[in-house]
């Protein structure tokens, strides 16, 4: 993978997609590397359906043309996450499989577990399945940047439980996504996983 999780953590702010945009476009037109270029091409498409211009998206991904094995795995990953943004699971599910897939082949785990972090949320009936296959990738890392996907993977799971009345098994998983965010992750994260487990709790002491 030519770009490092670090150089796109540092592009993006996920509550302000227009500015990424910019952030994102500019690093594009100053990458060396036509892999590097198409990569950020892939995260402008990001950018483009968290701020739901979709036929933008893809029309940014239409004109990628790469067989570098990042790339491919991105532009799958990407599509996916514009369908399902779109509000398009079914569409988004076999995208999401195909991502998980190239980025297994090339040994790309951060990939790997981010499509099937995705295939969990746009599939809700494998939702588990999905899940437990990411959880038990992590367990092949020490990389505390990948490690961190474990935050998110508990925290879906929480409010799946949470939405189907499951609320002891929540309070759980949520615990599990703060534990996670004080390992890895950030203040963010540890602050929503409190404000989860409060709610959980509630919902669970009142007997919903």
């Amino acid at each position: 993978m030519t770009l490092t999780q670090a150089q796109l953590d540092a592009l993006w702010d996920f509550s302000n997609p227009e500015a990424t945009e910019v952030r994102l476009r500019t690093a594009e037109l100053a990458a060396a590397d036509a892999e590097e270029r198409a990569e950020l091409q892939t995260q402008v498409a990001r950018s483009l359906g968290l701020h739901e211009r979709f036929a933008e998206g893809d029309a940014v991904l239409d004109a990628i043309a790469s067989d570098d094995p990042a790339v491919r795995a991105r532009v799958a990953l990407e599509r996916g996450r514009l369908r399902n943004s779109a509000g398009d699971a079914a569409a988004a599910v076999p995208l999401f499989v195909a991502a998980a897939e190239a980025a297994a082949s090339a040994g790309l785990l951060f990939l790997q577990v981010d499509a099937l972090h995705m295939l969990a949320i746009a599939d809700a009936d494998g939702s588990a399945e999905w899940t437990r296959q990411a959880l038990s990738l992590l367990e092949q890392t020490d990389d505390p940047r990948t490690l961190r996907w474990n935050v998110s993977l508990h925290n879906n799971a929480g409010w799946t439980h949470f939405d189907a009345g499951r609320f002891a098994e929540a309070v759980a998983a949520f615990e599990r996504s703060r534990d996670a965010a004080v390992r890895w992750g950030t203040a963010q994260q540890v602050q929503w996983a409190d404000e989860a487990i409060a709610e959980a709790r509630a919902a669970r002491d009142d007997g919903r």
